[in-house]
């Protein structure tokens, strides 16, 4: 007879600190899928957005928005007590993808 198997990120061990490890990293594992979903939504924005520029021929790239937007989350960040430069080394990653997707939109 086999044993139920072990849910995701979880030890199998009566011990308290293994029990502990499984649930918070259960909880990473529901974190982690919360930020692709919610980046998911992010990047349909952005998008619209590229779509708009382009039939505006508008350029991709808005240096005061991107800015402003890195401004804003370094404060957000600070706020939340996470390290500001990562955040915002986070954002720049997420803005050079969102670039690389505006630029490959195809004006009118």
């Amino acid at each position: 007879m086999s044993a139920d198997p072990v849910p995701a990120g979880q030890v199998p061990s009566a011990d308290p600190v293994s029990a502990e490890l499984g649930r918070l990293r259960d909880s990473i594992d529901n974190l982690d899928a919360a930020l692709v979903h919610v980046l998911a939504e992010r990047f349909k924005c952005t998008q619209h957005v590229g779509r708009l520029k382009a039939r505006h021929a508008m350029p991709p790239a808005d240096p005061v928005r991107e800015a402003q937007q890195i401004d804003r989350l370094r404060r957000l960040a600070a706020a939340a007590k996470l390290d500001p430069e990562f955040a915002e080394k986070f954002l720049n990653f997420i803005i050079a993808e969102v670039l690389r997707h505006h630029e490959a939109i195809e004006g009118p």
